[in-house]
């Protein structure tokens, strides 16, 4: 990738519906210029997918945790999305470093909701204990440059 990939992809994260000839004109090309290293970057697995940006409340989703799962013994991060990818309140899960093993971002339409999805992830023998943070206001969110 060169700076003027860079500068394709920041407009498409800004604007993932502008035209390659928008873009274009922007970034001193043509639109099949852009076009053309959109579907390099495409097939190159830089661009992964182009997304809708959605509030969560349009989707009745007025509620959010983000809850620390800590494993009774080690569990492979493969085994870790596929436990928890058939729960549809799950929107994010990621491994980390320190105390607890995954961080899973949980949204629903309540804290009923919020309770039900953290005892399903519960119900996995392997997790030992489990630890929620209620989010309580959306404050700041960039797009990922």
């Amino acid at each position: 990738m060169d700076d003027i990939d860079r500068d394709i992809l920041a407009h498409l994260l800004s604007n993932a519906r502008a035209s390659f000839q928008d873009i274009g004109a922007i970034v001193g090309l043509s639109a099949p210029a852009v076009k053309r290293r959109v579907d390099k970057m495409l097939a190159a697995g830089h661009i992964t997918g182009f997304t809708a940006q959605v509030n969560p409340a349009a989707l009745g989703w007025r509620t959010e945790a983000y809850v620390e799962v800590y494993y009774r013994d080690n569990i492979t991060p493969a085994e870790l999305r596929r436990s928890l990818l058939p729960i549809p309140q799950v929107v994010g899960v990621w491994t980390i470093a320190g105390e607890a093993d995954a961080l899973v971002h949980v949204m629903a339409t309540d804290m009923a909701e919020i309770e039900s999805t953290v005892e399903r992830i519960r119900e996995n023998a392997r997790v030992g204990r489990t630890r929620s943070n209620i989010v309580m206001s959306r404050l700041l969110e960039r797009a990922r440059t």
